[in-house]
């Protein structure tokens, strides 16, 4: 029996940072963009990521791929 992975969907998190709190610590938000290809590279994601990062005021944090995979018994 093998166990195989099927791809089902895909977000691209980007971390961005909105500004500091009373103590002087960054503050965070997540920009979540849904339905992400499961085959795209990451080069690509990552290249969408700094491109839509480039768009907005606040500054690029990290950026975040998550993939939503089923695993079937075969």
């Amino acid at each position: 029996m093998a166990v195989v992975k099927m791809p089902q969907s895909g977000k691209l998190v980007l971390k961005v940072q909105t500004g500091v709190n009373a103590s002087g610590n960054p503050v965070y938000r997540n920009r979540t963009f849904a339905n992400v290809n499961p085959g795209a590279a990451d080069s690509d994601l990552f290249a969408v990521a700094e491109g839509v990062a480039g768009l907005q005021e606040h500054t690029l944090a990290d950026i975040v791929r998550q993939d939503l995979n089923n695993l079937v018994n075969q």
